[in-house]
């Protein structure tokens, strides 16, 4: 049971991290084409292209609190958690900006590391996560409801 509730709790979180992720790049969209010149050479700096990102990440994100597909929105939510943090490494590796100097460093940064973690727990324990839709779902249709 604590094993099912805290991988819930990790699908949760890290599902809601990515949506509010989404959420800042409609309602704060001059913010998040600024972080995409920063830090993503202005790749996706238009407005059109963060409200796709946007979208997507709030659904990936809301797929995943559910807990449904969960073997096609867990590795999503990586992926984007991933590309994400491949865009401030240095902040994980050096988050106090000691060897790189602060300009190219956030403390604040680093926690990203710790969330895209906790998404691949959350697909290496992916069968022991009983509490998600898919699971109640398959549980039903064999009958052991």
């Amino acid at each position: 049971m604590f094993r099912s509730l805290t991988l819930m709790l990790l699908r949760i979180s890290t599902g809601a991290l990515l949506m509010i992720w989404g959420v800042v790049r409609f309602i704060q969209t001059d913010r998040a084409i600024g972080l995409s010149e920063r830090f993503y050479f202005g790749l996706v700096s238009t407005p059109l292209m963060q409200h796709v990102l946007g979208g997507l990440q709030i659904f990936i994100g809301a797929m995943v609190i559910l807990g449904v597909f969960r073997r096609v929105f867990y590795p999503l939510q990586a992926v984007a958690l991933g590309l994400g943090g491949l865009a401030v490494w240095r902040s994980y590796i050096d988050p106090l900006g000691q060897f790189f100097g602060r300009e190219g460093t956030n403390l604040l940064f680093f926690p990203s590391s710790t969330v895209f973690f906790a998404t691949l727990v959350l697909i290496a324990f992916i069968d022991h996560d009983h509490w998600s839709i898919d699971k109640q779902t398959r549980r039903r249709r064999s009958g052991n409801a």
